[in-house]
């Protein structure tokens, strides 16, 4: 894993051009790019390592694209992964394709699940090649610091050693994800969205029926519903519960839920045995929003610090890493020249504003049209919600939504400055 190291007696005259807080996809790719571009970068990241669990593991086709525009698509496929060309559901005893990434243009036509801390690991050591670029793991942010007019010129951390310090520079970037410590230092506050379920997080052994390999599958019977994603080994299982429900539910006991589990998905009961107790059964406490102002005078936010996103679709790694190449692009000029202004962040925000609008409108439509409903039971055996009908049976409407899912709304490219040969580039 990539580590910085690091001393103890930093506490005064630091400075770098652009500060990011926050070490994940957003903040590693920003800090990859703008290091590509020569602007003096320091990424500050709390945690010791990328080891978490049940983060964002899905790497999208316009993900994989970038990767081979920046000459890393070769390191990218010597990574343990595992491809998923498309999506089924069933609901309620009617199965049917949702997606299909099988005609998405370019070369990658599948979402790649990648553990998320060897993706960061990769972008981190092709970030290290260069040398404007920092990586200070075990540095936890926590506050920022302002001139006399209220510019945002730099943060305050503690480091490992509980040592506090201070960063300047002439950018800070919010990449520190949902609960941002600096978007809230920052006073900026998001518009939230309501949501009607939270996730059990859990790992299941794949069960031996290979014809369910390589696809997401959604099922929804009798007010549960579950997504499946085929990891090789085990599945990746997103068990829905109404909004606010984890304690009261978890008071029926583990044996409930493997059974629930079991009913839902007809899973061998012998393979469910492997989810012991509920310190095996993680939460995800769903929420969404999205921030009506990105920035503010020497601060941006980008990716889930900016507009969390729904579960639904496996989009946030997605959309964070075009935020971040957004603005790389947008941003490196003005930083090389020692001053970024408003107009500059509002840019960034003008660009990537639309597809995060667009794709949280999708998957609250989803909430409503879909989720809802089935947590409350209100689905009907062989009827399903007119938009699932018109995929089941229009072809070309499941390779839409495989596109929009796939490759996403207003996808970017690798800025020119960061580009690097490589002999996997399409």
């Amino acid at each position: 894993m990539a580590e910085a190291t690091h001393s103890t007696g930093r506490a005064a005259g630091e400075r770098t051009t652009c500060c990011v807080v926050g070490g994940g996809p957003a903040g590693m790719m920003l800090g990859l790019l703008l290091a590509r571009a020569g602007v003096d970068v320091t990424v500050l990241e709390k945690h010791g390592d990328f080891l978490r669990d049940f983060r964002g593991d899905t790497v999208h086709p316009s993900t994989l694209r970038l990767l081979d525009e920046l000459g890393l698509g070769e390191r990218f496929a010597r990574l343990p992964a595992h491809r998923l060309t498309e999506m089924r559901m069933h609901i309620e005893g009617t199965t049917f394709v949702a997606a299909d990434l099988r005609r998405v243009p370019g070369r990658h036509k599948y979402i790649a699940m990648v553990p998320q801390w060897d993706f960061l690991d990769l972008l981190a050591t092709a970030a290290a090649e260069e040398p404007s670029f920092t990586l200070r793991m075990r540095t936890a942010v926590t506050g920022l610091r302002t001139d006399a007019a209220g510019r945002v010129i730099g943060v305050t951390y503690t480091d490992e050693n509980g040592v506090m310090g201070e960063l300047a520079a002439d950018l800070t970037v919010a990449c520190d994800g949902r609960d941002s410590v600096v978007r809230a230092a920052a006073g900026l506050k998001p518009r939230s969205f309501e949501v009607p379920m939270d996730v059990w997080q859990v790992r299941v052994p794949a069960p031996d029926d290979h014809h369910k390999r390589g696809r997401v599958f959604l099922s929804v019977r009798d007010g549960q519903v579950a997504a499946t994603m085929d990891r090789g080994g085990y599945y990746q299982t997103s068990y829905l519960i109404p909004k606010g429900a984890d304690a009261r539910l978890r008071a029926h006991g583990i044996a409930w839920f493997r059974e629930r589990l079991g009913d839902l998905l007809d899973w061998d009961r012998e393979a469910l045995r492997a989810i012991e107790s509920w310190d095996d059964v993680k939460l995800l406490e769903v929420t969404m929003g999205r921030l009506p102002r990105w920035y503010r005078d020497g601060l941006l936010c980008i990716g889930d610090a900016a507009h969390t996103m729904s579960p639904v679709g496996g989009v946030g790694v997605n959309l964070a890493v075009q935020d971040a190449c957004a603005a790389a692009r947008l941003l490196a000029v003005p930083l090389r020249r020692g001053r970024v202004g408003a107009a500059e962040l509002r840019r960034v925000q003008r660009r990537r504003e639309f597809p995060a609008a667009v794709t949280q409108r999708s998957q609250l439509a989803e909430h409503e049209g879909l989720l809802r409903p089935a947590l409350a039971g209100e689905l009907r055996p062989g009827r399903l919600p007119v938009p699932f009908r018109l995929l089941r049976k229009v072809p070309v409407l499941r390779r839409v939504a495989g596109y929009v899912g796939g490759v996403g709304v207003r996808p970017e490219h690798a800025p020119r400055f960061a580009r690097r040969a490589s002999a996997d580039v399409a």
